[in-house]
């Protein structure tokens, strides 16, 4: 499950890292996120390194989202 998680990570950064961007792959990349951060503190508690590193990413990918909402309105 661990290495699921991580590649989900991977794919969820990859989209919203990604210069060119819709809102969509944002949102995606938000949604992506929020759903293995809930399964990693289930499976890997709240301390795990991977853990942290998805709630880090999830906080990077709402800002991400935030700022390319506001530039579209």
């Amino acid at each position: 499950p661990r290495e699921l998680l991580n590649y989900r990570k991977i794919y969820a950064k990859a989209l919203f890292r990604d210069p060119g961007a819709t809102l969509n792959d944002l949102h995606e990349a938000v949604t992506t996120l929020e759903e293995i951060e809930r399964n990693a503190w289930r499976l890997l508690g709240g301390a795990h390194p991977l853990r942290l590193a998805i709630e880090d990413d999830l906080k990077a990918a709402r800002l991400a989202a935030a700022l390319r909402a506001r530039e579209s309105s």
